[in-house]
């Protein structure tokens, strides 16, 4: 079983993935905004290609290539920039590399590290230790029928995890230990006071994203209330910048909620955006609350999504994974195998770990778990040799 399960290619991660949709480097953020909601996918991929216009086209001479992607939490972080929320349409007129390197942190080189392409006969093993050096995504070329260009999927942690899933009697006893013992709870976590101002949590937005975590909302006893997580702001639409540049924290969890913000909360962020002048801002809010258009937005984002199994962007009311009003925890005494079966069951690339009275005690990522699992895959891989 062991000499079967080394021998897989990450070629058999990818039956049934669907192809990348594409945007290329000279889109704007704008173009970005619109393929999300029609789509119904939480990532875009960014191109970049020696011919102008020319995207996800590659061919033997590799003329095109993934250099990032982008989701609608890099275009909310973009618009929360303070001259941004005077003037978000001409914000949205930028390129939309500008939205993946606007983060208030020195993102730039991590933004191309997220990326990695690697040919489908490239080993199992391979694909753990790039992502354990830091890549998000996997971009591997899939077979079509079509001769004219060459189609992409990408691989994630979370296909990596389901994969070892289905051999986890390789790795035991690892599985059956519970992750204190493992030694796998990250203690540094990203977290907000319930009652701090939103925008406090702009550069913890954008380093909870590139970590694939989550920022946990506490309360002055750091007994954990809820999270603030880039999963959910990315089943939001863009003017959840104005939530984010005028509420708590905690008005901010309301507000991102699975059922939608309340009419109060709506009414408050528009009567603080006036009492700021931001009225391009309230404009544009205006405009995605407008009853009038609520249809037209609803037929043209609620569209399902094939990878992430939801449905997106300004759907209020209804539920789906990618946006929950509650976080995921999970106890320290819980063993590996439980906790993984729980963040892939959730969809969720983190657990939070908490205390009986819920007193936060860190975090657990798809990371951590894969180190373990690396480890054992390294000494068993090396007695097969």
């Amino acid at each position: 079983m062991a000499i079967s399960f080394f021998a897989s290619e990450i070629s058999d991660l990818c039956l049934g993935k669907p192809p990348l949709r594409s945007l290329p480097t000279t889109a704007t953020v704008a173009d970005a905004v619109i393929t999300l909601k029609k789509s119904g996918e939480i990532y875009v991929s960014v191109w970049s290609c020696d011919r102008s216009g020319s995207v996800a086209v590659c061919n033997d001479t590799g003329c095109c290539r993934c250099v990032g992607k982008i989701c609608m939490v890099d275009v909310i972080v973009f618009l929360c920039k303070e001259e941004n929320l005077s003037n978000p349409l001409d914000a949205l007129q930028s390129s939309v590399l500008d939205a993946l390197q606007s983060s208030v942190l020195d993102v730039v080189p991590k933004v191309k590290g997220q990326i990695r392409h690697l040919e489908p006969n490239s080993s199992l093993l391979e694909a753990m230790d790039c992502i354990l050096e830091g890549a998000q995504n996997l971009v591997i070329p899939i077979c079509t029928n079509s001769r004219k260009k060459q189609q992409f999927c990408w691989l994630t942690q979370e296909d990596v995890v389901r994969f070892l899933l289905n051999s986890i009697g390789i790795f035991s006893p690892i599985p059956t230990f519970t992750i204190e013992a493992l030694d796998i709870i990250e203690k540094s976590t990203l977290t907000v006071n319930y009652h701090d101002p939103a925008i406090t949590t702009l550069s913890l937005i954008s380093c909870s994203l590139l970590e694939q975590t989550s920022i946990g909302v506490v309360n002055k006893d750091n007994r954990l209330i809820g999270e603030i997580s880039p999963s959910t702001l990315a089943c939001c639409d863009e003017t959840v910048a104005a939530a984010i540049a005028t509420l708590s924290a905690g008005d901010l969890m309301a507000y991102i909620d699975y059922s939608g913000p309340s009419d109060d909360l709506v009414n408050l962020v528009k009567v603080r955006l006036h009492e700021r002048n931001l009225t391009a801002m309230l404009d544009l809010m205006d405009d995605y609350y407008n009853p009038l258009s609520s249809s037209s937005s609803s037929s043209s984002c609620c569209s399902s999504d094939e990878e992430f199994g939801s449905v997106k962007n300004g759907c209020v009311g209804r539920f789906y994974p990618g946006r929950r009003s509650e976080a995921i925890v999970c106890h320290p005494w819980n063993s590996l195998i439980a906790v993984m079966v729980q963040m892939i069951a959730l969809r969720v690339n983190y657990a939070w770990v908490v205390q009986q009275d819920y007193t936060l005690d860190g975090i657990v990522t798809y990371a951590e778990i894969l180190k373990q699992f690396q480890s054992v895959a390294d000494t068993l891989n090396n007695n097969l040799i």
